[in-house]
């Protein structure tokens, strides 16, 4: 880093944080996968990638001898936090977006599998099949 002019402190106080962002943040994306990992594992790099511009841009400077220019001072002025917003809406993104819902898997009755009996409400007449003597409700006197 001392190349470019930059002390290594500096890199490891700039790159440091979102290195750890993404060592922590990619552990949790193995152990827990979320819906939208893939989201999630951009945004990590995304910022990575934000943390880095001014390290990149300063070699990119020094690589091309345009040093002295002011307006490529200000386009990464604004283009480094720009770049972390967008980190954060991919974040926003995964978390908020659901993935579409799969219905859930009921399995076939089988031929020799009985069908199950209808749930019914409180207060409602039973069915047919758990009526008592004669056809009657359980809960009706005999006559």
């Amino acid at each position: 880093m001392e190349a470019i002019g930059v002390p290594w402190f500096i890199a490891v106080r700039y790159l440091g944080p979102p290195l750890m962002l993404l060592v922590a943040g990619g552990a949790l994306l193995v152990w827990r996968p979320p819906a939208r990992r893939g989201l999630v594992w951009a945004a990590l790099v995304t910022n990575l990638v934000a943390a880095a511009l001014p390290f990149l841009w300063i070699g990119l400077q020094i690589l091309t001898d345009q040093a002295e220019r002011t307006v490529f001072g200000l386009v990464m002025t604004l283009l480094q936090p720009l770049v972390v917003v967008v980190a954060w809406l991919l974040v926003l993104t995964a978390v908020i977006h659901r993935p579409p819902a799969v219905p859930p898997v009921v399995p076939t009755a089988g031929a020799g599998a009985r069908p199950r009996r209808p749930r019914v409400p409180a207060g409602t007449a039973e069915p047919e099949d758990r009526r008592g003597e004669g056809g009657r409700p359980s809960g009706e006197p005999k006559t």
